[in-house]
């Protein structure tokens, strides 16, 4: 009896009040182009007006001038007093991924589905119609006027583009750190010393909650689960497999909801800092002696089984939070496109997550192209670049072998056939990266200021490769998409420097010199090294 009571609805799941969102009187109601009036009327600057004039208009918001907040309201009571909440205009559900267009499968998001009928992968599908009643520059200003702000939920680099993300759900039930917003940096120094290019940028997704761009699809499936709670969805945890970011994001969203996380680790193939993040964040953390895709087989097998939520990138609710990423780009360069987009590759969700945000913006008259996307795998777990080579032949799986890319280290791709959508439609190229290739790479990114991951490191090899080739030109604006902080992975870079890896040259190694503690010693040691560095003329 007591296993059972488990798996029953959780007891602290409450009824959602019953509105109606299309209803003009409604206080909730929000019109995207409502916020935008009021600001600009608030700043002596012309609205904007929607495509369709034949829409009811709704009522103006209050936007109100600073001030303080009482003691007994927090931010979510702030925003649904000055009615910035969502009115639920918009919609998406899932659908089969890449299906006919005369398929009517579909289903709503608040069901528990990963697969479609046949067994294929889902997307989330929106209702672009509703979205297009809007024109581009409408988006534009909307998303814009959103950046760096703290009013709830759209402060967050995922939540300001709630319509597009996850529409239908209620503010109050987003589960967000304010991620995203991550820094866009010039690698000017990089790009002309070792490339001959003048507009090269790497996207700093990993300076993030968690340290990992895994927080900005993990903010919407977290968020989505907590609704499923409280409308007594069967629901006692959230599961993942994991190589280290993955699980931290899960367990940091789930910790701050307060909900269940689960984690299946393969044993000794993440770092101490990836490890350490799900167990100070309270998950129940398994450890398997078997690799990551060892896991993610039990985790699917788990979840099947269980009412356990399954939060893996075969969930496509986390590429709804990934493409934004996406989109974040076009905003930092005033929504111009950049030539080429560099994304490490392992399960392959992320790959198509930019394509998406990209296509999506295009699709919308945000932009009037989208760039072209080169997915980047370590020679060790390479079973895109091998099918790329082949021409697109036949896809077989690999072994993967041990990599210090350790989070792309995946044989068997949940998201293939998303990763070949995306770079078939986008013009797109797959390079791999050997392990003395992406340390060499990543070294020399951070002698330039850097501090990245062993994944930078690969999608940097692939810019070498095809920066050397002559793919990618001198002027051709390139963005290099760094998946997590370099401080999760401070052993590999002190094996580097230490020249403590077997079998690898460490060129670029920079170990500490050992010196006397007396003046003349201290002196002469450095006089040989700034004489080095003196230019020559």
């Amino acid at each position: 009896m007591a296993s059972s009571y488990l798996f029953q609805s959780s007891p602290f799941s409450v009824k959602l009040k019953s509105v109606n969102p299309r209803t003009p009187n409604n206080p909730d109601f929000f019109h995207p182009t409502t916020i935008i009036k009021a600001q600009a009327q608030s700043q002596s600057e012309p609205s904007l007006v929607e495509n369709n004039s034949s829409s009811p208009s709704p009522p103006q918001p209050v936007i109100s001038k600073h001030h303080r907040r009482p003691a007994d309201e927090n931010i979510r009571d702030e925003a649904r007093r000055q009615n910035v909440n969502h009115s639920h205009q918009f919609s998406a559900k899932y659908v089969p991924f890449n299906a006919d267009p005369s398929c009517s499968e579909s289903y709503s998001l608040d069901e528990i589905v990963y697969r479609s009928q046949s067994g294929g992968l889902l997307d989330v599908q929106h209702d672009m119609e509703a979205l297009k009643k809007y024109d581009g520059n409408h988006w534009r200003t909307l998303f814009d006027s959103r950046v760096g702000k703290t009013t709830w939920p759209y402060g967050s680099g995922v939540w300001s583009k709630k319509e597009w993300v996850l529409p239908e759900i209620d503010s109050d039930d987003i589960v967000s750190a304010f991620e995203g917003n991550s820094n866009m940096f010039w690698a000017e120094r990089y790009g002309k010393q070792f490339l001959g290019m003048n507009d090269l940028w790497v996207k700093h997704c990993g300076i993030s909650h968690t340290g990992s761009f895994k927080d900005l699809g993990m903010t919407v499936l977290v968020s989505q689960v907590n609704r499923l709670r409280k409308i007594n969805r069967p629901v006692v945890g959230v599961g993942c497999a994991s190589t280290g970011d993955t699980s931290a994001a899960l367990s940091a969203y789930c910790a701050s909801a307060g909900i269940s996380s689960i984690v299946f680790l393969p044993a000794n193939k993440i770092s101490i800092a990836q490890l350490v993040q799900p167990i100070a964040n309270g998950a129940f953390v398994l450890s398997l002696d078997t690799d990551f895709d060892g896991c993610m087989q039990l985790i699917r097998e788990v979840t099947a089984e269980l009412p356990i939520y399954l939060a893996n990138s075969l969930n496509s609710l986390r590429l709804e939070g990934q493409k934004t990423a996406a989109i974040e780009i076009l905003q930092q360069f005033n929504w111009e496109v950049p030539d080429w987009v560099i994304v490490p590759g392992g399960n392959l969700g992320n790959i198509y997550a930019f394509y998406k945000g990209f296509h999506m913006c295009k699709e919308l008259g945000l932009v009037d192209r989208i760039p072209r996307l080169v997915c980047a795998q370590a020679a060790h777990a390479n079973p895109l670049y091998l099918y790329y080579k082949s021409g697109w032949k036949e896809f077989n799986p690999v072994k993967a072998n041990s990599t210090f890319a350790s989070a792309i280290q995946i044989g068997d791709p949940v998201s293939i056939d998303r990763a070949v959508y995306a770079l078939k439609n986008s013009s797109g190229i797959v390079e791999e990266a050997t392990e003395e290739e992406l340390m060499d790479a990543m070294a020399q990114a951070d002698s330039t200021g850097m501090f990245i991951c062993p994944h930078t490191g690969v999608a940097l090899t692939a810019l070498i490769k095809l920066r050397n080739s002559g793919v990618i030109g001198p002027t051709d604006r390139t963005v290099v998409v760094s998946t997590a902080h370099g401080l999760k992975f401070t052993q590999s870079k002190i094996d580097y420097h230490s020249k403590d890896i077997k079998d690898m040259a460490c060129r670029f190694a920079n170990p500490p010199t050992q010196v006397k503690a007396d003046f003349g010693s201290v002196m002469d040691v450095l006089k040989k090294y700034l004489l080095s560095k003196a230019p020559k003329y």
